[in-house]
């Protein structure tokens, strides 16, 4: 079924501060490239047949294009997010505005969390991220409002801050996932729910290959991360591999480009 993503044109991307071990402000970074870059991960999705909404850029919110922390959006509810670091504060009222102005119901966050960057919608569950940004209160706070199971997964390594760096669904009942990001408990609660899970290897990981999105036929992922490409193409997926290196400098792949409105 085709899918409804809404993104964020980077016009005024940079890095100008760090906030994750992958942001270095001394980098440097070309908006230019990071934009043509993300105009071509817009033109797979719609070369695929899913239809992009997109949210006007504001001016001094240079990650404002990782579109996935901006909301979770379950049933047609969108659950606000609320982050973690000032320098993005002011993203989360934005994308909310947004879906008022489109008629959505919203619910704007109590406690912290970072959106889909740490929520991720099976077809009976949901699996939320902590450990580094989203509050473990979020996690309720999502269910009473989404109406769906809340899974807690306890993140530990910090290249891996969000669950989208580490994991992502293939089809709605199985996912794929670096194990080396989770605790021990999670790593166990993985394995039970998804014994035949795809594992990602470090290297894999490493590119933020796992920040990859599927429509269940199709996976677009970061062009680096070959062996997971490899172990998806077995299983039986088409795999559409996009280049992200620009926006990679931020700490972001295809899916925290992506934010998907399930109605």
């Amino acid at each position: 079924m085709p899918k409804h993503f809404l993104m964020c044109r980077p016009e005024h991307f940079t890095v100008a501060y760090a906030i994750n071990p992958w942001m270095n402000p001394d980098a440097g970074a070309d908006r230019d490239v990071a934009i043509r870059q993300w105009e071509g991960l817009k033109a797979a999705y719609e070369e695929l047949g899913h239809q992009v909404s997109l949210i006007d850029p504001v001016e001094g919110l240079p990650d404002m294009v990782f579109a996935a922390n901006g909301a979770t959006v379950v049933g047609g509810r969108v659950y606000g997010a609320r982050f973690a670091f000032p320098e993005r504060g002011p993203e989360g009222p934005a994308y909310l505005r947004w879906f008022e102005e489109q008629g959505y119901p919203v619910r704007a966050a109590e406690h912290v969390n970072e959106g889909e960057g740490d929520f991720l919608t099976l077809d009976e569950v949901i699996l939320a991220g902590t450990g580094f940004r989203t509050d473990t209160k979020a996690h309720l706070e999502a269910q009473e409002f989404l109406g769906r199971p809340v899974i807690s997964l306890s993140l530990v390594d910090p290249r891996f801050y969000h669950l989208d760096t580490a994991l992502f669904s293939l089809d709605g009942r199985n996912v794929a996932y670096f194990p080396g990001a989770f605790s021990q408990g999670s790593q166990e609660v993985l394995r039970r729910l998804f014994p035949e899970a795809v594992l990602a290897t470090a290297a894999d990981a490493e590119v933020l290959g796992l920040n990859a999105v599927s429509d269940g036929e199709h996976v677009v992922i970061n062009s680096e991360a070959t062996a997971l490409q490899l172990e998806l193409k077995r299983r039986g997926y088409e795999v559409i591999p996009v280049e992200l290196s620009e926006l990679r400098k931020a700490g972001g792949g295809p899916k925290c480009c992506t934010l998907e409105i399930r109605a």
